[in-house]
């Protein structure tokens, strides 16, 4: 019981998270409205995507640097499992965007830097699938791994604070927290960054251990 308790807190933080997302009270803001809701859901999947990916990066690096396949075996569920998180996070931006925006996705930097750090990602598990010896697969992935993760940074945060965007935050707009969360969404809001971060990593540690099954049922065969 002890050990789970963190698991507990996850799925508490997430419920409370969704019920107040719906049914809590919201400021009354132009354009925004009550799509403002989404926030708890749309930010919150990528605060666990780069979790993850942060968490990838880390195991690869291990497994560099002491070759243990265990450290292998967590870096790509940490990725198999930010990719969901990244498809929940384009699936909730999308409409969110084609609510406020006008069209689910727009010609955007943040958008469009989204969508090619994606594709960098799922080339990740496309390149792992295609090198069947095991050592071989595990060293380039890590590498991959390792220089992906600064790239989506770039696309995804730093270039489009540099450029024009239509995201808080970005192109010298505003964030969510300059303006338009007040004091009873912020509770809320960070509940859910890290009710989703926790279950994120719960997901990856349960595909982490059906992985250690899988390949120790392999080797008996």
């Amino acid at each position: 019981m002890r050990k789970n308790w963190w698991k507990i807190l996850a799925a508490c933080l997430v419920s409370a998270s969704v019920v107040a997302g719906f049914m809590g009270p919201v400021p009354k803001l132009f354009l925004l409205h009550e799509t403002i809701r989404n926030v708890y859901f749309h930010v919150p999947m990528w605060f666990a995507m780069f979790t993850l990916y942060a968490i990838s990066v880390v195991y690869s690096v291990k497994y560099l640097n002491g070759g243990n396949p265990k450290h292998d075996i967590l870096a790509v569920e940490a990725v198999n499992t930010g990719v969901i998180f990244c498809f929940l996070g384009l699936l909730t931006g999308m409409q969110w965007a084609n609510i406020t925006w006008g069209e689910a996705w727009p010609s955007d930097s943040k958008t469009n830097g989204s969508a090619i750090a994606t594709l960098m990602y799922l080339a990740y598990l496309v390149l792992r699938n295609t090198l069947e010896e095991e050592q071989k697969r595990a060293k380039i992935s890590a590498v991959y791994n390792i220089f992906a993760f600064p790239i989506m940074i770039v696309l995804m945060y730093i270039l489009p604070k540099m450029t024009d965007s239509l995201h808080p935050g970005s192109g010298g707009n505003s964030t969510f927290g300059d303006l338009d969360m007040d004091n009873n969404m912020r509770p809320i809001f960070y509940s859910a960054v890290i009710g989703w971060i926790l279950t994120g990593v719960w997901i990856c540690t349960l595909r982490y251990r059906v992985a250690l099954l899988e390949r120790k049922a392999n080797q008996i065969d």
